[in-house]
């Protein structure tokens, strides 16, 4: 996992007012060079000074933490699923159409933001995305009818719309080349996040209501106070960088076709796993309760220990990527389930909470690396890919709780979890997907 270049690009020199805008060198290093043509540019480039690498890790930690903070909260509309329910008097599918509008808003929006942050960078952006979402909170916290709850879910898309794209290049700008990690770490801040949230719920929200997801407001307000900082280090940045040093690609040049067809692969991967996990996270409390008849707060740990898991496979898919190749991760995650995913409607509720934990955690390690090999497929697209990607998560999930609801009221839930069970067997796809590793030395 070398990061040489990755550093090099990352920790510029402290002063560049005499830096060339090309090639980053002062002039006296370039007079320098002609004499050492021989020593590679990163053993003459200044060595980065500790507290700028620390800065860097710091930026990486924020923007992970900041991520589990907006996840946290945003789960909580799955989490308090059977208390709208119950409140509002909805069905399956009224319960699925709040998703839809939350992860349809989220999905339009970000590959648009990403797009735009690519040309036209916004430091602050980060910060604005968090804003959106703590009017969502207070809006799902005091309404009183299903339509304006409805509102409310599309005020939280948005801001997980904003802030995904933006908080994914962060991610990767502090990688030190080492993007397979730091997509997983900034990954699991959000897994981590996701699974909390259904645990707060049940000790917060269930005992007072609707109303207490009010107190998740705090948590939005302290993801802005970070995000703040972070916009300031992101402002600084760019201010010391060079035009497109932070998109540099080290991969081979595809053609157009080929780029294409593997971005349709990578969709079709997307598909599977985000109406798998749709069926999970929103209807998984659902059919703990009809099929063994536990209690809300029951199912909503059994929901908790899956997200979790999903999380641990987050952390550790990012650093197996950078060592074996993403491509591999993402054969080994969404084809490598499909076994438990056929025995799960058949199990006992015992086998259920063991089958779902290895379920969470095969799976989720590959988003990670569908990211960062579509980051190297289309290089210098960091915004756009990762709004891409994570737009598709999202309207892919959004889609496939409303359809799973559609089919629960018609069917059954547990035939839902029957018929997604086969949904891995997409990932024999990936056999289409083209080798981007470089030769080994």
């Amino acid at each position: 996992m070398g990061n040489g270049k990755g550093e090099g690009a990352i920790t510029q020199p402290s002063d560049n007012r005499d830096c060339d805008p090309v090639h980053g060198l002062t002039p006296k290093i370039m007079a320098q060079s002609t004499a050492t043509s021989s020593i590679p540019p990163a053993v003459q480039a200044p060595a980065p000074a500790p507290a700028a690498a620390k800065a860097v890790f710091n930026i990486l930690v924020a923007v992970s933490v900041c991520h589990l903070l907006n996840d946290m909260v945003q789960s909580l509309l799955p989490s308090i699923y059977p208390i709208l329910k119950v409140s509002f008097h909805l069905n399956f599918g009224q319960i699925g159409l709040i998703s839809l509008v939350y992860q349809v808003v989220a999905s339009l929006l970000q590959p648009f933001i990403g797009l735009y942050t690519d040309r036209r960078p916004m430091p602050y952006a980060l910060a604005v995305g968090m804003c959106f979402t703590l009017v969502g909170i207070v809006m799902i916290a005091l309404a009183p009818t299903y339509g304006e709850l409805l509102v409310a879910a599309a005020v939280v898309g948005t801001g997980s719309a904003i802030f995904h794209p933006e908080s994914s290049r962060i991610a990767r700008i502090a990688s030190g080349g080492q993007h397979g990690f730091a997509q997983s770490f900034f990954q699991v801040g959000g897994n981590t996040g996701s699974a909390i949230g259904p645990l707060l719920a049940a000790l917060i929200v269930l005992p007072q209501g609707q109303h207490g997801v009010a107190w998740f407001a705090i948590a939005a307000v302290a993801g802005i106070l970070v995000l703040f900082q972070v916009g300031r280090w992101r402002s600084h940045h760019l201010a010391r960088s060079t035009p497109g040093h932070l998109h540099l690609n080290h991969g081979p040049a595809l053609p157009r076709r080929t780029v294409l067809r593997a971005m349709a692969v990578l969709t079709a991967l997307i598909f599977s796993k985000y109406f798998y996990l749709a069926s999970m996270v929103g209807y998984f409390t659902f059919y703990l309760i009809t099929r063994f008849h536990v209690s809300v707060r029951s199912s909503q740990l059994h929901l908790f220990v899956f997200l979790g898991a999903a999380a641990a496979g987050t952390f550790l898919g990012g650093p197996i990527g950078d060592r074996i190749g993403p491509r591999y991760v993402i054969w080994g995650s969404i084809l490598g389930v499909l076994p438990f995913t056929l025995l799960l409607p058949y199990a006992n509720l015992f086998w259920t909470g063991t089958l779902s934990a290895i379920i969470g955690f095969v799976i989720a390690s590959a988003f990670s690396a569908i990211v960062v090999y579509a980051q190297e497929l289309m290089p210098g697209r960091v915004g756009l890919v990762s709004g891409i990607f994570f737009g598709l998560a999202f309207g892919m999930g959004g889609i496939g709780a409303a359809v799973l609801g559609h089919v629960a009221d018609l069917t059954s839930i547990v035939f839902v979890y029957r018929l997604c069970a086969w949904l891995p067997a997409i990932g024999l796809l990936t056999f289409l997907l083209p080798n981007l590793e470089k030769p080994r030395a």
